[in-house]
Order: C-alpha cells, then structure tokens, then sequence
C-alpha cells in the first residue's frame, strides 16, 4: 500500500501544521481529491491526494505538525493493486502539489465498473462549504465546527460574518472567564511563529538604526486627488505614491537595496518591494516584483492587487517572499510614527504615519498643513547616517513636492 508523503511546500518551507482532516479512514478518494488541509508559515491551503484508492492510515492528528517528505496518508489501491482499464494509480497522477499554490486543475476522472462500463468516480462526502482559509481559521481558533454554521454566501458559502455571528452569540460566555482573570495560552505556531522567528533574527543579527523627519503632505494629497480626477478607473493611492518615491530614491541609494552575505555587502540591482500588510492570519509582507519597471499606475494596481490577496489569504509562498525593501503605512493604525524592525534580510524599511492637520510655517507665517511622519529603519553595516539621512531627505522632498518628482522620475 503506497503512503502518500507530505509535498515539498516550495519557497524553503519545511513544515506544515494539521489543520483538518478532510477524509475517513476506509473511505475511497479519487485523484486530486483534497484529503487535508494544512495551514504553513505562509498560507493555509488544501492537499490533493495524486492517485485513488481507500484511505487505510493518516498519519497525524489536527493541530499536528508534520515534516515534509513524512508520510501523510497511506492508500490501498483500488483493485487490490491491480491496474484495471479506466483506474489511474499513482504512477499516473495529476502532478498536481497543493491546491491554491498555483497547480493546473485536473480534469473529472472516470473508472470502469465490474461490467466494462464507464461510471463517475464516487464525489467526496459533503463537507461545509467554506472556500476562504480565513474563514476555517476563525473558527478553528474559536472552537466553531463549520459543520454546524449555515452559510449565507451564494449557494450556502460560509462567510466569515457567518462565523462572527456564532461568536456574537457566545460572547458573554467567552468574556466571563477573562474578566475573573483566568489566563488564555495561544500557541505560538504557524504564521505567527514564522514571523516570530524573523523578527528575532533581524534584533539578533542586524545592527539597525533609525531616523525620521516630518514632511508636509498636502501637496502629495492634492496630487493624488488630481491623478485620480484624470484616470478614475485606476486609482493611485498615497501608499502607491510613496513607493514610487521609494524606488526612485533607491536608484540614488542602491546602498539600501542590499543585504550582508557573510563578509559582503551584496547591493542588489533590481528592486522587488515588500509591502508590509496587517492580515487576520497577522502580518505579511507581499512583494512587487520589479517595482523599478513598473510606471506609477502600474505600480499602484500592483500593490493594490497584492494588499487583496493578502487579506484574502490567497497569496503564494513565492508572493511573499523575495523582497529587497520594504515600506510599511503604519499611519493606517492611527500612529505618527514606529521605530520598525527590518525585515530580514534585508538592510531598510521605510515607513509612514497618519496625515494629520498642524501648524506649519510656510512663507513665514504659521498656516494648517497636513502633515506626516516619515521614519527609516536601517542596517548600520550598509551605509552610515549619512546615507541614510540622503534617502529619507530625497523621499521627504518628493512628498513635499510630488508633481515635481514625478515629473522628473
């Protein structure tokens, strides 16, 4: 009986945490059934199995982690083996990994009955129709069996206001506890412990300073106000105006677009930018590959595209990673500034507070401007103060005057 291994998940994961089992011990699969769905670092996705047969082992209990390459399933082939007309066994799967990491579809497979005759392979057991894997996690996290929520999405789609309103029903049952001052544990797993152990890598290895100056907006809202009255259907945002910014002023900096391998500063010639992105999972960082060849619309659809699939959960494990700069809109949060920690292994992030009306001298009178915070965390060992003050000074200038920077960009 052939076992069915963990797949290699791509992008250096190694592991994967049980989130759910989606089969039976005795129960009969087909090829590219989903059998589990397993949540990783970055994405929480659906396993295919690659051949058929009747499940007779799984390997790991929810909330398990397995090791790639370890056995996950094990299945006896239908036919006891033998390859009957029709069957397609494992040699003759779809090649298909994990579903939601970009693998082609595979067509409905047929098999032969005992008489010669084609019939449809028998579906899978109904299961509740939740298609986002955040909407699975909220209520795994809050002990909420999806079996028992009815789903008001089209075609009875469980939606995550389905499950918030379980939780709304419950609420003062799961607040009384807390306010006694009994302790929650919450494991430090999954995505959160792969941001975790960044985070403490980049404190660890990485000497990082920072500097920050406050810049006048006003024009920069003015400017996108004026953008987008040309061009409605494709809306600039201030994020995508400040990344723009960014890639220009790392083209005058490369020292920022770098990262230290060893005894080398490696300075990198393109320039794939990281946005960091607070998500129900927590936070993520997805990258716009090439940012440097992308014009200024191209580059906000690009980062509006990416923010979405982030919150959605659908981003790849290819998607979030690879970034050589990272620019981070904390203002969304209603805070004026943040010392920010680097995203290893990178040598910067750049990051912006909330626009905010104050007094500002202009002409020598003191007039209301809109105003922001601007704060650049840096790695010490690629460039002194000196740099790093040019590039935020550069990118502060843009701000103050976006229509002269973009027409020079």
């Amino acid at each position: 009986m052939p076992d069915f291994l963990l797949p290699d998940l791509g992008e250096g994961l190694t592991e994967a945490e049980i989130v759910r089992w989606l089969v039976e011990v005795g129960e009969e699969i087909v090829v590219d059934q989903p059998v589990v769905e397993v949540e990783t670092a970055k994405a929480a996705v659906e396993v295919p199995a690659p051949f058929a047969g009747v499940v007779t082992t799984r390997h790991g209990e929810e909330g398990q982690t397995l090791t790639v390459g370890s056995p996950l399933i094990t299945v006896e082939p239908q036919g006891g083996g033998l390859t009957e007309p029709g069957v397609v066994t494992e040699k003759q799967g779809s090649g298909n990994v994990l579903i939601g990491y970009g693998t082609p579809s595979a067509a409905p497979r047929r098999r032969r009955s005992g008489r010669g005759a084609a019939v449809p392979d028998r579906p899978a057991p109904r299961r509740p129709a939740v298609i986002s894997p955040l909407v699975r996690k909220l209520a795994r996290e809050n002990g909420i069996d999806l079996a028992s929520v009815t789903g008001t999405g089209p075609a009875g789609v469980i939606r995550r206001t389905d499950v918030e309103a379980v939780l709304t029903a419950r609420t003062a049952e799961v607040l009384a506890p807390r306010e006694n001052g009994d302790e929650r544990r919450i494991p430090l797993r999954g995505l959160r412990k792969a941001v975790a152990d960044k985070l403490s890598t980049s404190r660890r290895e990485i000497p990082e300073a920072t500097v920050w100056v406050d810049a006048d907006a006003t024009e920069l809202l003015a400017a996108r106000a004026a953008l987008n009255a040309k061009d409605p259907a494709r809306p600039v945002s201030v994020l995508a105006l400040l990344a723009r910014f960014t890639v220009a002023g790392l083209r005058r900096y490369p020292e920022l677009n770098s990262r230290v391998e060893g005894e080398e500063i490696v300075v990198l010639g393109a320039v794939h930018l990281g946005l960091a992105a607070q998500t129900e999972r927590g936070l993520v960082v997805p990258v716009v590959p090439d940012a440097h060849r992308l014009s200024t619309r191209e580059l906000a659809e690009a980062i509006g595209a990416r923010t979405a699939a982030a919150r959605e959960g659908t981003l790849s494990p290819a998607e979030l990673t690879g970034g050589t700069f990272t620019v981070n809109n904390y203002g969304v949060f209603g805070v004026d500034g943040s010392a920010a920690i680097i995203n290893h292994p990178e040598a910067a992030i750049l990051g912006m507070g909330r626009i905010v009306e104050r007094p500002w001298v202009v002409g020598g009178e003191v007039v209301p401007r809109k105003v922001c915070q601007l704060t650049l965390a840096f790695d010490h060992r690629v460039c002194d103060g000196g740099t790093a003050g040019g590039f935020l000074r550069f990118v502060a200038d843009c701000v103050e005057s976006p229509l002269t920077a973009l027409g020079e960009l």
